[in-house]
């Protein structure tokens, strides 16, 4: 069954026109002939096995609806058969849908002609594979450069741009090599290199690492987060493997049997399942992979400025039953941590401003963002006696997380919640949110 997610409009939205950049309706993709017939209303609500049986039909894709905001990376995963890599080819029409609507960035792409459909798949769109589609007899900047080439830009202005793009991806110096040189990593590395050097909207990456060892598959995806924290670019990925799909994506469609079973964030669904399939399917996944500060983080319970003296900030840190505050600037931009203990050696030492004493404040103290998971809060969390501050990405300081809140928050969500239908109410409401 389709999730209610996939009838609202996500509240973050696009910001050109307030509507989702990507907007998928009603797709269906039928295989076989006379493949209209399994949308006649007779059929309603049969399942991909009744069209198989009776008319030789196999459906791929069933009544698909999902959006995508600007700059989202939006993961579709499923197992063998589910329609993610048919519903991926469909979105550009590299396979004809057989009814629905995709609107990207305003333009409907189920409506344009041969040449229009062409055009936009150059201007808008790069594609990365699982196979990387090298060319053997050109190098890994001709390899890189390929797109632009195709475009009709100049061999000075496209080296020049490939060149910036190597080195992005970590292939500074590469330039001359051949793909018979280089390891799967590094030819992957050329093929996401080949897509961002086009500068297009929109990334779509099919199992793009599902070929690589294990160690280099997961380099490749801590540098994929990397080069989208940068980029920002709208990337609609696709992958079997959920330990993947909950690392690299802001939400995630699970599809099973060419229907969306759910869509939600990592957190919506290993904690808040709506269906059965998708219990089974994320039963094993560790939770501190996938809960993060957010969850936990709480109001920054004593902060100082750093034209304030020790004496304001012992005054702070005993109103707030700690050991210590936060030091941040007149933009409440975090700057370290002040511990009760070198607040009164400043104070003896007759210190006046923070700021002309920054030897009595621990500017190396990490703060971490909202989004960080509590595999990384917990060692951290345990190698200190004070909270972990927590910024946003204007290093704004917006909370803390205590120790004892990711031990709470574990034992909260240790036991699997099977109430689907609560689940998939609790999900509904908050997309609406």
């Amino acid at each position: 069954m389709v999730s209610d997610e996939t009838a609202t409009i996500d509240a973050s939205v696009s910001e050109r026109d307030g509507q989702p950049f990507i907007s998928v309706s009603s797709i269906w993709k039928v295989f076989g002939r006379n493949p209209e017939r399994v949308l006649e209303p007779q059929y309603a609500g049969k399942d991909k096995s009744f069209f198989q049986s009776e008319f030789g039909n196999v459906v791929g894709l069933q009544d698909v609806s999902f959006t995508v905001n600007r700059g989202e990376t939006f993961v579709i995963m499923g197992l063998s058969g589910s329609g993610k890599s048919t519903m991926v080819r469909c979105l550009i029409r590299l396979i004809e849908p057989t009814a629905g609507d995709i609107v990207i960035d305003g333009e409907h792409i189920t409506g344009m002609s041969d040449k229009e459909l062409m055009e936009f798949r150059r201007e808008k769109i790069a594609m990365v594979f699982q196979h990387y589609g090298l060319q053997p007899h050109r190098n890994v900047l001709d390899n890189a450069s390929w797109g632009l080439e195709v475009q009709g830009v100049s061999k000075p202005e496209r080296y020049a741009r490939t060149k910036e793009v190597l080195a992005l991806v970590g292939l500074a110096g590469w330039e001359d090599a051949y793909p018979r040189q280089l390891s799967g990593g590094m030819q992957q590395r050329v093929g996401l290199a080949r897509a961002l050097a086009v500068d297009t909207d929109i990334l779509l990456m099919d199992e793009p690492f599902s070929g690589l060892d294990p160690l280099i598959r997961r380099q490749m995806q801590d540098e994929l987060l990397r080069l989208q924290t940068d980029l920002h670019k709208t990337i609609v990925f696709i992958t079997h493997d959920l330990n993947e799909a909950l690392k690299l994506g802001d939400r995630i469609a699970i599809m099973h049997d060419g229907q969306v079973a759910q869509i939600g964030s990592p957190e919506d669904i290993v904690l808040r399942p709506e269906d059965e399939y998708v219990g089974d399917f994320t039963q094993d996944v560790r939770l501190e992979s996938v809960l993060t500060a957010s969850k936990v983080m709480v109001t920054p319970k004593a902060t100082v400025m750093g034209h304030q003296g020790p004496r304001a900030a012992l005054h702070t840190i005993g109103n707030s039953d700690g050991d210590a505050a936060w030091v941040v600037d007149m933009r409440e931009h975090y700057i370290g941590m002040l511990s009760i203990t070198d607040a009164e050696r400043a104070l003896r030492a007759g210190i006046k401003r923070i700021d002309e004493a920054w030897e009595y404040v621990d500017r190396e103290y990490q703060a971490v963002s909202p989004a960080t998971t509590f595999d990384e809060l917990i060692p951290m969390a345990m190698g200190s006696n004070f909270p972990i501050p927590c910024c946003d990405d204007n290093n704004v300081l917006v909370g803390e997380v205590h120790r004892s809140a990711l031990a709470e928050a574990i034992a909260e969500t240790s036991t699997p919640n099977t109430d689907y239908e609560a689940n998939a109410a609790e999900n509904a409401a908050l997309a609406e949110e």
